[in-house]
């Protein structure tokens, strides 16, 4: 049986060092803000790049075309080794296609290799905690079919709970009306959004005030968690991490999880959801 790589793209969002210590090839998208082109974990640290959307500056950001993820992934091939594609989810980029047709391209050059591309509808911390479910299965010694297999069968019981600070980039995305960002920042209305089966960002509710949004996506998390063994709860944050910590207390409090990953949002997503975003990532029964 050949060795296989798992690999991602960076809108997993895990912090560099923990993705280097497993050795899980990262295929990066790109920001531009300023008139600079970075790719996505590089260039400003987070704060600068926070600071920079406050101060009103726009981040425009760019998929990984075909061409470059072939070139990403064939050197990984030619180790003779096979290659597990967890890719950020279709509903959101057109990167995972991208990978798809690399994909699809390496496997007619190399017939002796494996390569998959799944797309794990999936975004941020919830890609995070797909990938820390593969590498658990690949360890336990889990071959890249039953591997693929429980990632397919699993992609939809990736709980993402999420609330923003504000309105007004979610608009820019599209995603609420310029009417709705209006009217929603000057009375202090919490958006409270998940990813649904299609991959998609969609706002589900909302709250007045801070406090509470940050307790409803938590509440959300615990309902949906019933029955399921969480070893772990992954939260991300756009630069407010007393919130995350705040988020935290609250995840041991009414999951009884302790082994919570926290981390900055990476600045490809972060450009969407802008400053102050705060989500919850679980295994559970249903998005």
């Amino acid at each position: 049986m050949r060795d296989y790589v798992i690999t991602v793209n960076s809108t997993v969002d895990l912090p560099k060092e923990w993705l280097q210590e497993r050795n899980v090839p990262v295929i990066p998208l790109h920001y531009t803000i300023d008139g600079q082109t970075y790719p996505d974990m590089e260039g400003l640290t987070s704060k600068e790049f926070f600071d920079k959307l406050r101060e009103g500056k726009m981040s425009v950001t760019s998929q990984v075309n075909p061409e470059e993820a072939k070139e990403a992934l064939e050197p990984i091939i030619k180790e003779g080794k096979d290659v597990l594609h967890l890719g950020f989810s279709s509903g959101l980029s057109g990167t995972c296609n991208s990978m798809q047709i690399a994909a699809a391209e390496l496997s007619e050059a190399y017939p002796e290799a494996k390569v998959i591309a799944i797309d794990t509808l999936c975004a941020c911390l919830g890609e995070g905690l797909l990938l820390y479910k593969a590498l658990q299965l690949r360890e336990a010694g889990k071959t890249i079919d039953e591997t693929a297999q429980w990632v397919e069968e699993n992609k939809l019981h990736v709980c993402h709970n999420v609330t923003v600070d504000d309105l007004n980039h979610l608009h820019r995305g599209g995603r609420v009306s310029k009417a709705t960002a209006v009217v929603g920042t000057m009375v202090k209305i919490k958006p409270i959004i998940h990813m649904d089966n299609d991959g998609t960002l969609q706002v589900v509710g909302k709250e007045r005030g801070r406090k509470k949004s940050l307790n409803h996506i938590v509440d959300m998390a615990a309902e949906q968690s019933r029955g399921w063994e969480n070893d772990i709860i992954m939260i991300t944050h756009g630069d407010c991490v007393d919130e995350a910590e705040y988020v935290a207390s609250l995840v041991r409090e009414k999951m009884g999880v302790d082994n919570i990953l926290i981390n900055n949002i990476g600045t490809v997503i972060g450009s969407h959801t802008g400053p102050g975003v705060v989500a919850v990532f679980n295994m559970g029964n249903k998005r």
